[in-house]
């Protein structure tokens, strides 16, 4: 057995310079990862870098159970995802926190009452007849010439505008579009100012005089530009259901958009009993299908037979979601309680719309749990504050190894070094991959990880020293040392991850940041102990300074109490003559 033994103890030094390059190339990956993506630094937190954060906890609507469910939560993320960004914020984080919390982080430099007010309020979904559609851009100013107020031009006008409407398609032109919106909202169930005017006798006034409100929603809609991401949220912005309004949305083929002017709803979300994504079929493609209350489906049937006879663009309905367009398929006949919308839609865009429109009746409301607004400056204060934190404790536990370890303390600090690079540029990387955001929690699991780091490195260098103490040189004292010093390393830190894994899972909000930074930096610890501080102890030892002891080296043998070898005491012949048992 003793061979096989020594095979092992010949064998484990390995070739550590393949593990020193590893690492040389892992580092060097990373930092070229993170050069490319164009952050050099880690993405702070609201706590750091200033801002608000809401926490919402959702809450089951009456007579509704169950309806806190991923499902549901996570359409609750993309409504409200769409909505912060409709103000224009860049870098504002959604995410769900446990089961049924929702945080929203909105960075510095945002408006904290609109924020809230966006967030906190549930989704408004309505059903609108489309009065006229155009692409997205603002509509060019019609051009004038001497010669365009002639009789002649006038009638060509007419003529073209007259083919237009016969043809059913979008109006080209701003004097024809300014027609179709006149006529579409004359002809709109809601009587307007004009309709009731009426003379003695119970009829309309033949020369009505021109609506403002309709005068005023064509002007808004020949300027409205969707392209813009600031025009489309505030575009209809405050307008009640009982209004007709303007409005933007993607175009069928999902890479532009196009605006519309939108009659008052006849239907909103709470009409919805359920929405599914399914497949036709006979067609073989995607479509969502709709299913109505008893009380929905009475409006929808109404609306249908009306919308049926109308000729394009004006016999479509527009599903619309906080102001926004999410679909406006059209009626080619009377539908009552169930509805099925086809178009080019895949599974995702399928089930989008199905998300949205089941939000629409969704059985959840939310509650603002804690709202927390942080100033740029405090951030920077936190952030000071915790980077000397961090470096004081750095700068303590160098001390240590130095006095207590001397020559050893340069393999610890270099496996520190080592360390703190991989993590910073994880964590940089993690930012735009994952959001990740460095908040001052996260900052506290780096530091304690520090101390974590660094009882790896005790460890080992205390069994090397424990062999040498036994009498035996330096190399066989590392390959003898590091099994038994492996398997300590590894149970503590697996205790450490399981700790900041339970604290992951079960907690909410900032302390989930430094759960996450602890079980990162424990992971980090296993790739650096093993990959570099051990390789390069290994190589250490057969270096002169370390190998022959020197009294700054940390491996004196004298200055360690070091005993001649047990097995040496054994080959000595033992004493002529009676042996005293005691002795023995």
């Amino acid at each position: 057995m003793a061979a096989p033994k020594k095979g092992r103890r010949q064998s484990a030094p390995g070739k550590p310079g393949r593990s020193l390059v590893f690492i040389l190339i892992a580092l060097v990956a990373l930092t070229g990862g993170m050069f490319l993506s164009g952050h050099t630094t880690p993405r702070l937190g609201i706590d750091l870098a200033g801002g608000t954060s809401i926490t919402l906890e959702a809450k089951n609507e009456p007579g509704q159970k169950n309806a806190i469910n991923p499902a549901n939560m996570n359409t609750a993320v993309d409504i409200i995802n769409n909505r912060v960004n409709g103000l224009g914020v860049s870098e504002a984080e959604v995410q769900t926190q446990g089961d049924k919390n929702i945080i929203v982080n909105i960075p510095k430099g945002s408006n904290e009452k609109q924020a809230r007010e966006q967030v906190g309020t549930t989704a408004q979904l309505y059903f609108r007849p489309v009065i006229t559609q155009a692409p997205g851009q603002p509509t060019p100013e019609p051009s004038t010439s001497p010669s365009s107020g002639t009789d002649k031009e006038k009638d060509k006008d007419k003529a073209t505008d007259k083919a237009t409407d016969k043809a059913g398609s979008p109006s080209s032109t701003p004097t024809s579009q300014g027609r179709a919106v006149s006529e579409a909202l004359k002809a709109d169930p809601t009587p307007s100012a004009s309709d009731k005017a009426k003379d003695k006798g119970g009829k309309k006034d033949e020369t009505p005089k021109p609506d403002p409100a309709t005068a005023k929603l064509q002007e808004q809609f020949t300027k409205l530009d969707c392209t813009d991401k600031k025009a489309r949220a505030e575009a209809g912005r405050g307008i009640k259901p009982s209004d007709s309004t303007i409005a933007c949305g993607k175009s069928p083929d999902g890479k532009t958009w196009d605006k519309f002017i939108l009659a008052p709803a006849e239907l909103n979300g709470k009409d919805v009993d359920d929405a599914k994504a399914a497949i036709n079929q006979q067609s073989g493609g995607w479509v969502v299908n709709m299913e109505f209350t008893k009380g929905g489906s009475k409006k929808f049937s109404q609306t249908t037979t009306k919308l049926s006879q109308q000729q394009p663009p004006q016999n479509q309905f527009a599903i619309v979601l906080d102001g926004e367009v999410a679909s406006a398929p059209s009626v080619r006949t009377t539908l009552s309680s169930n509805a099925e919308i086809s178009g080019s839609f895949n599974q995702e865009s399928a089930k989008d719309l199905a998300n949205i429109l089941s939000y629409g009746a969704l059985p959840l409301t939310f509650h603002e749990q804690s709202v927390t607004t942080v100033s740029p400056a405090l951030g920077g204060e936190q952030l000071k504050a915790g980077l000397i934190a961090g470096a004081i404790g750095l700068a303590l536990v160098i001390i240590y190894l130095v006095a207590y370890y001397r020559g050893l303390s340069l393999i610890a600090i270099a496996s520190l070094l080592v360390s703190a690079a991989l993590t910073y540029t994880i964590m940089t990387l993690l930012g735009p991959t994952i959001k990740f955001a460095l908040n001052l929690p996260a900052v506290c699991g780096a530091i304690v990880a520090i101390g974590i780091t660094a009882d790896s490195f005790i460890v080992f260098f205390e069994r090397v020293r424990d062999e040498i103490r036994e009498g035996r040189t330096l190399r066989p004292a590392v390959e003898r040392g590091w099994p038994r010093a492996r398997r300590t390393i590894l149970v503590s830190d697996f205790v450490s991850f399981l700790a900041a894994a339970v604290l992951f899972v079960v907690t909410v909000g900032k302390v989930q940041g430094f759960a996450f930074t602890l079980g990162l930096t424990t992971l980090l610890d296993v790739v650096v102990v093993f990959f570099f501080t051990k390789p390069l102890m290994t190589l250490m030892a057969r270096k002169k300074f370390f190998a022959s002891g020197h009294k700054w080296s940390g491996l004196d043998p004298e200055r360690l109490g070091a005993k001649p070898p047990l097995r040496r005491s054994r080959r000595t012949a033992p004493p002529a003559g009676p042996v005293d048992p005691k002795e023995a």
